[in-house]
């Protein structure tokens, strides 16, 4: 989710997030071969995740509080592989990979996606975000159980059966309470703009004037707010599925409701195509109300699988087909490809005939989301959590109820598909802190280098979102949009070839596409 649910909003999709003084800026042209310079203190060795080798990981001390840098510091742990060709190094291109989520694999990640010329000529870094997996995570206490539990709360606020919020209200509250009461002192201090700050540490630490960048999902507003904040020192900018900067907070989250209406145009055609398997329908229309009629049956009637504290419902039907709706792997295999088993396995169920095979596969996803959003040595419910922390960190929610209320309920009405989840209330409306400060403003810097990669079917950060990013750069930016679905242009199972050439070229040669570019 744009701020919260996924790592790429984490590139786990691919298979199936106070300004230091700055040097001169580098235009974004054709540019010598780069020695590698010498880091500054930071000592390279093994990654706590078990990455293989070539990719390195050190660990950078920064402030808690860039106000007051001096004070608290916290972990920053930086991963990279080195350019596969030294005589070609071009620089370092910094990367998120979205969420907010853990970033660190991402160089190994990207190892497989990025032109080869790129892997050749820059050295990959990432980080994982302050509070988040090795870099001082924060927690709210809160066990994988309570987690399966409170899957359709926690991840999207999905409403009852009859549109009331009254279960949202309680774990709005509770939740923020809790992490309140255990990461209260890093909450604060949890904003993309501070991630932008700590980004520039590293620069600095690895000793390089400039950098590059490539961010995808909530790393697209990473980026935007580092070019905010160090004009100077941003050389060549691609981002990937992009928010919108000027709809942050409750209006990134509404976005999904049009986005996944964007989508299911894909999904409906699938449905056609699986018809033996999913019995949904033969066209568009009959997979459509066939759908909609499924999900209000388990609504009606939820199911209670042994295997899994999670309810079947139609919210938990809604979320996965939304989740794995991120990327087309999800619409492959015949009869193997997941939002297959996913339809047939909640028919099955809903109609009171469900296999062993169906029970395995639902509770798997159910219990696979947690244990895929845990990682090792770092506490249980950092990366739900940490995603929280962020989207309230960054501008403040709606706190009374009735707005809630009343946007769900005109929601609901006008996209049935999501049932009004994307308009709920959510631990952000009693956050125990207030953003004390306004979000640095992205406009045009007069320095065009950035370029703009968007499926036009995205679930997650719909066209219009990116295009809203293109409005606030204005002529800095340049637009490619590509006529697929799913979130992520680089991370798609069928690259596309105008868009990643589109990539290769700005990245190797500076060179942008002379205008919005639409790729087919």
């Amino acid at each position: 989710m744009s701020s919260h649910t996924s790592s790429l909003r984490r590139l786990a999709l691919v298979a199936a997030a106070a300004a230091v003084a700055v040097t001169s800026f580098a235009p974004a042209g054709a540019a010598a071969p780069t020695a590698r310079p010498a880091a500054s203190g930071l000592k390279w060795g093994s990654c706590p995740t078990g990455a293989p080798a070539p990719q390195q990981c050190a660990t950078l001390r920064v402030p808690l509080d860039y106000r007051h840098p001096h004070g608290r510091t916290i972990a920053i742990e930086i991963s990279r592989i080195p350019a596969a060709d030294p005589a070609k190094r071009k620089g370092v291109l910094m990367t998120n990979g979205g969420g907010p989520s853990a970033s660190l694999d991402v160089p190994t990640a990207l190892g497989g996606l990025l032109p080869a010329e790129v892997r050749a000529s820059y050295d990959l870094v990432a980080f994982d975000p302050r509070g988040i997996g090795h870099s001082t995570p924060i927690s709210c206490g809160r066990g994988a159980d309570e987690l399966v539990r409170d899957l359709q709360y926690g991840i999207l606020s999905f409403p009852a059966a009859d549109g009331s919020i009254a279960a949202n209200v309680s774990y709005a509250k509770r939740m923020a309470e809790q992490c309140a009461a255990n990461s209260g002192p890093m909450l604060p201090h949890l904003t993309t703009a501070n991630v932008a700050r700590d980004m520039d540490q590293i620069r600095r630490a690895l000793g390089e004037r400039t950098v590059s960048y490539y961010g995808i999902s909530w790393g697209t507003y990473v980026g935007s707010m580092y070019r905010a904040l160090f004009p100077r020192t941003i050389d060549r900018m691609v981002i990937d599925s992009s928010v919108d900067p000027n709809e942050r907070g409750y209006a990134d989250f509404q976005a999904f409701s049009g986005a996944m209406e964007d989508r299911w145009p894909d999904l409906a055609a699938f449905g056609v195509a699986q018809a033996d398997t999913v019995r949904l329908g033969t066209t568009p229309r009959e997979v459509r109300k066939n759908y909609l009629a499924l999900t209000a049956a388990l609504d009606r009637k939820p199911v209670t699988l042994a295997e899994t504290k999670a309810p079947i419902n139609g919210n938990f039907v809604r979320m996965f087909t939304w989740q794995l709706s991120y990327s087309d792997a999800s619409l492959t295999g015949a009869e193997a490809a997941p939002m297959a088993q996913l339809w047939r396995a909640a028919g099955n169920v809903a109609a009171g005939r469900a296999t062993d095979a169906d029970r395995t596969f639902l509770a798997g996803l159910a219990n696979g989301l947690v244990a895929q959003g845990t990682l090792s040595g770092v506490p249980q419910d950092n990366l739900f959590s940490a995603g929280w922390a962020y989207s309230c960190g960054d501008k403040a929610w709606p706190r009374g109820v009735r707005t809630y209320a009343r946007n769900v309920a005109a929601d609901r009405a006008a996209y049935p598909l999501m049932a009004g989840a994307p308009a709920n209330i959510a631990p952000c409306s009693a956050w125990a802190v207030r953003p004390t400060a306004p979000e640095p403003e992205v406009t045009e810097t007069g320095k065009r280098n950035v370029l703009i990669l968007q499926n036009e079917r995205d679930p997650s950060t719909p066209l219009r979102t990116a295009q809203g990013m293109r409005r606030a750069m204005g002529s800095d930016a340049v637009l490619v949009t590509v006529d697929a679905g799913g979130h992520g242009v680089l991370v798609h199972p069928k690259p596309n070839a105008c868009a990643i050439g589109a990539l290769e070229s700005y990245l190797m040669a500076g060179k942008l596409p002379a205008g919005d570019l639409a790729c087919k």
